[in-house]
């Protein structure tokens, strides 16, 4: 890499290479690359001044600039490297600065000669006349841009340059404005979906950790997830041990052992241990870069409302060519006619509907809701079915201890301290309920006992002081290990049946010493979330379900819900919803799991919870965070007000630019003011467009 020094100070030196020698990603794998070279503290590249600022500590300058000179097409043109970085951001000038020096142009230009001032002129409108001429080419006859080519092509070769001078400036003003706007509501949706200063802890490659952002990570890297903490990408374990929270990824709720060699998924979660996860996917696959590439798809999502606008704006504009036609043949006033030409409703529908969608969104990504479309949005506010999963979604996907049931004149607290010693080996959901419910109760259970064998599917088996101890299924209690039932087990097992509750049993001998009541607790959130819902006007709510019948009633029950469907295969939950949609119900399935992804998918609008398995968040047109419930009702709000939002803008805009049509007519407002109250009122709604939905 070529390059000259421009100063230096002891620590710190700028250098000046050749303009547009780096590209943005070039200039992103620059940093990355020299920033991670002994002795450089950072690096600071301007590619507008093509300028590089080194700031090093403890080796040399000569040290310092090596490592630039030593970056040839071997590093730069590397495709395997680039497709690892992210492009380096290129400061935009401010608008105060682009909106001078247009002002300054215009006007310099008004001090020429006017042969000069004529050419350039036309130099100037040229691509606006291109543009219309293309478009009657292709058969789009009435669209805005064959409007202002029309305007300026009358002005202009009827020798007005001054009027084509005015309104030629005044749409450049006003497409730089809506640019702007459009911009401005693109970044706060992207701003709003993106957490960019999210901080994970990579190891360098002499052992110690680094703090860097999750934007900034790279496949290869290696990075450390502790107990609490979400797994930042798709990986493989490197080294440790942990227990990681894969629920989303099996619809139960289950923590998986994760050693050397593991897969990790990204946003599953670390409930115990630690462990270092090599990153698999990074650049162009990671999470961030998808939710931008979503925000563009987005776009093509539109909402009816959004839909229904352009087509109006696209209607209108044969209207505004008829009025000024008739105007002109009925007044013999070409000023009349240039002012129905220059005022149309097609920009400003065009523009503030997007940007109402925009916004709606911007808004839900503030509440942590990622919505894939403004299609869906408005969809939702004509929902009239709801369906929810239970584990995950209604409930918390995190089995607890409800009851210790002790048997035969025995001790409570020692039949859990006896039965979390066999469990705390084993990394199963129910094993590790009965673990941190002795915990909480502060029992010491210390191992006594003789080795500890795990039956797949069954339970635990060991023994103590000569008698043998048992734990799982009832399976595996009655059948297989044939302990006796008594009457007082039964009395309680038939309580703990009613309720819902996952029962192990625990035997000591040939004795059954005890039950233990395990529940997958709802959740905080869902009964506010349900009656929310109800007094949203939501008609039908039902629960879907792959657990047994007592489960699904004793969670209905708590939810308040009314309809729930048990014991449902994930292609019976398919069947259920298409049997809601010919019923001609607007459907919506909200749902967690794998097993949830084709009912997501038949639904009319899919909603995945924020720890969904990656396919159920593929799958789903609106993914909620993971306490989210509750705001179910407020984003049918939101859908309703963007309609309304949208219609209001319409009418406004309808409005506005009539009243500017029929200034014209009569003669108080000539074509250049037209065009600029035309502009100013398109930027003022569009700006309103950019409101909280409120």
């Amino acid at each position: 890499m070529n390059f000259k020094i421009v100063h230096s100070l002891p620590g710190r030196v700028r250098i000046r290479y050749k303009r547009y020698f780096l590209t943005p990603v070039q200039a992103g794998l620059v940093k990355n690359l020299t920033e991670n070279q002994d002795g450089i503290l950072s690096v600071e590249i301007n590619l507008t001044s093509a300028s590089i600022l080194i700031y090093y500590q403890g080796i040399t300058e000569k040290t310092a600039l090596s490592y630039f000179r030593a970056l040839d097409g071997k590093y730069l043109n590397n495709t395997e490297l680039l497709n690892n970085v992210s492009a380096l951001d290129i400061p935009q000038p401010s608008l105060f600065t682009i909106l001078s020096e247009m002002v300054i142009r215009h006007y310099l230009k008004k001090l020429l000669p006017f042969p000069v001032r004529k050419i350039l002129q036309l130099i100037n409108i040229a691509p606006r006349l291109y543009q219309g001429v293309k478009c009657v080419m292709s058969g789009k006859v009435f669209c805005a841009d064959t409007l202002d080519a029309t305007a300026l092509g009358f002005s202009y070769f009827s020798g007005d340059i001054n009027t084509a001078s005015s309104v030629s400036f005044l749409l450049s003003v006003g497409e730089v404005l809506e640019e702007y706007i459009k911009r401005k509501s693109y970044d706060n949706l992207a701003h709003s979906l993106l957490d960019a200063e999210e901080i994970v802890n990579v190891i360098t490659q002499d052992g110690q950790e680094m703090q860097v952002k999750t934007k900034d990570l790279k496949q290869g890297d290696n990075v450390v997830c502790r107990i609490g903490g979400v797994i930042p990408a798709d990986g493989t374990v490197v080294s440790g041990l942990a227990m990681v929270n894969q629920s989303s990824m099996t619809g139960e709720p289950l923590a998986v052992e994760k050693k050397e060699g593991s897969g990790v998924f990204a946003s599953t979660i670390v409930e115990d241990g630690e462990i270092v996860v090599k990153v698999k996917s990074a650049g162009k696959q990671t999470r961030i870069n998808q939710i931008v590439d979503l925000i563009d798809r987005s776009q093509n999502l539109k909402a009816a409302s959004q839909v229904n606008a352009e087509r109006i704006a696209n209607h209108l504009v044969k209207y505004n060519f008829m009025l000024a036609l008739g105007t002109y043949f009925a007044t013999g006033s070409f000023n009349k006619a240039m002012s129905t030409l220059l005022v149309d409703y097609s920009c400003a529908m065009k523009l503030s509907a997007p940007i109402c969608v925009l916004s709606a969104m911007r808004d839900c990504a503030e509440r942590g809701i990622i919505v894939k479309g403004g299609k869906f949005l408005e969809l939702i506010s004509q929902v009239d079915t709801f369906v929810f999963d239970k584990t995950g979604t209604l409930t918390e996907a995190a089995p607890k201890v409800s009851r210790v049931v002790p048997l035969g004149g025995r001790n409570e607290n020692e039949v859990l301290r006896m039965a979390a010693c066999l469990e705390e080996h084993f990394p199963h959901s129910l094993a590790r309920a009965v673990v941190v419910e002795a915990k909480n109760r502060n029992l010491v259970h210390e191992e006594e006992h003789t080795k500890v064998e795990y039956v797949l599917a069954h339970g635990v088996a060991s023994s103590l002081e000569g008698k043998k101890l048992r734990i799982g299924s009832a399976h595996f209690i009655f059948d297989d290990e044939k302990i006796p039932m008594t009457d007082e087990a039964k009395k309680y097992i038939s309580e703990l049946e009613d309720t819902g509750d996952s029962i192990l049993y625990f035997s000591e001998g040939q004795e059954l010493a005890g039950l233990i009541a395990i529940k997958d607790f709802i959740r905080q959130d869902s009964i506010e979330a349900i009656r929310l819902l109800k007094q949203a006007g939501v008609k039908h709510i039902v629960m879907i379900t792959g657990d047994g019948e007592k489960t699904a009633k004793a969670v209905a029950c708590q939810a308040g819900i009314t309809e729930y469907y048990a014991q449902t295969l994930p292609d019976k939950k398919v069947e259920y919803i298409r049997q809601m949609k010919s019923q001609g119900r607007v459907v919506a399935m909200v749902g967690d799991g794998i097993n949830d992804a084709p009912a997501l998918s038949v639904s009319d609008i899919g909603i995945a919870m924020g720890r969904a398995s990656s396919i159920a968040g593929q799958t789903a047109d609106i993914m909620l965070p993971d306490d989210g419930l509750s705001s179910l009702a407020g984003l049918i709000n939101v859908g309703k007000l963007l309609k309304k939002r949208i219609k209001g803008n319409n009418d406004a805009i309808i409005g506005v630019n009539s009243l500017l049509i029929l200034g014209g007519l009569v003669n108080i407002v000539p074509p250049s003011v037209a065009a600029l109250l035309h502009n100013a009122s398109t930027v003022a709604i569009s700006m309103s467009a950019m409101r909280k939905m409120e």
